[in-house]
């Protein structure tokens, strides 16, 4: 009898247990099937509706190779997004369209400005999204200084006289061979995230 009482106040005991054990690996499970672990919890969480890596990539070779009917159809619906829905993802695009050389409404300057507020709150934001970002950021920010740069010295060009004009120019020309040297850097940066995201897009079809 005594045994009987032992058991049936053990019982709920038991329960308590086994549903903190159950708890913990449903926790567990929806991190593996996830792709995350606990002890990974500074990784990429993911937002929702985000568009993926790929979706941005895409829309900037088109926008950097496109003919000009494309450019501009890819600029204004960048435009028309970021400023009837705004958001983290639409004014990133928009920004990244800005910092896209090669088309007529590229603007280093107002993507710069874009990017830093969209960097502003990265938390809405995912890790790819933050990455391709800040690459733009940096370069958007050198272009600015040296576009800024050269208008300076054409300036200086239409005021000076034959021999200044003949130093500012080589001196435009080092900067024109810079700008050259940056979008091959970021076109360099690019291809490296698009392949990380390759890397990372296999290893979760793995999964």
């Amino acid at each position: 009898m005594r045994d009987r009482s032992l058991t049936m106040r053990a019982m709920p005991i038991a329960a308590t247990v086994i549903a903190v054990v159950l708890l913990g690996g449903c926790a567990q499970t929806k991190s593996f099937f996830s792709g995350k672990s606990q002890s990974d919890s500074s990784g990429d969480v993911g937002i929702l509706g985000a568009p993926q890596i790929d979706y941005y990539l895409r829309e900037l070779e088109l926008l950097a190779s496109g003919d000009p009917a494309s450019q501009a159809e890819i600029f204004a619906d960048a435009q028309s997004g970021s400023q009837l829905t705004p958001g983290p993802q639409t004014h990133l695009r928009f920004a990244l369209v800005l910092a896209t050389p090669g088309h007529p409404e590229s603007n280093s300057l107002q993507a710069s400005s874009m990017l830093r507020e969209v960097l502003a709150a990265p938390e809405l934001l995912t890790q790819a999204e933050i990455a391709l970002a800040r690459i733009h950021l940096k370069s958007s920010e050198r272009l600015a200084t040296a576009e800024s740069e050269v208008q300076r010295l054409r300036s200086i060009l239409a005021r000076a006289s034959q021999s200044q004009e003949t130093a500012a120019t080589q001196r435009l020309a080092a900067i024109e061979a810079e700008n050259r040297r940056l979008r091959r850097d970021l076109a360099e940066a690019e291809e490296k995230l698009e392949a990380i995201t390759s890397i990372e897009r296999s290893i979760r079809e793995q999964e």
